[in-house]
């Protein structure tokens, strides 16, 4: 396996993983969300969610690189420097699920934290949810040693 920078030509496996990799990720969340307020907020993730990957890899202030293993492209990662707070950003990070436990989705922040560190920032960040589908990305950020600085985030159906 080798990380390698983004290029546009793997959008569409980028996408393709990164919807794959994340449907347990909204399992989850509807197990835990009140059904129409879940209804309300991804009336269809996929979509939205094939969005989100578009734009990061289309965002000028994103860098992308993928891990490729035996010419397929199976994991990536996106991040974003703020130079005035010297902050880093991990914004999004996924690795195929026939590929996951084999140490790519660390590999991948390890190398852009090593690149945010290059770059000047003294401080990474990273956001993920508390439910039980994003327990594997929690355990992998606070294995790479991020600390949990709690917030509350409350939601209504209107």
């Amino acid at each position: 396996m080798q990380i390698e920078p983004y290029n546009s030509y793997q959008l569409d496996a980028v996408i393709r993983l990164s919807l794959r990799a994340w449907s347990p990720v909204y399992d989850s969340i509807q197990n835990v969300m009140d059904a129409d307020l879940y209804r309300e907020l991804y009336p269809d993730w996929r979509v939205s969610q094939q969005k989100g990957v578009e734009d990061v890899c289309a965002a000028e202030d994103t860098t992308v690189w993928v891990a490729v293993d035996a010419g397929s492209t199976v994991g990536f990662v996106a991040a974003k420097l703020d130079f005035e707070s010297s902050m880093g950003e991990i914004y999004m990070v996924a690795v195929d699920p026939d590929f996951q436990g084999h140490g790519i989705g660390t590999a991948l922040m390890e190398f852009a934290l090593a690149w945010m560190k290059n770059s000047g920032m003294s401080v990474a960040i990273v956001e993920t949810g508390g439910d039980p589908g994003h327990a594997p990305a929690r355990r992998t950020y606070e294995k790479l040693g991020f600390g949990l600085f709690p917030i509350a985030r409350y939601f209504k159906k209107l």
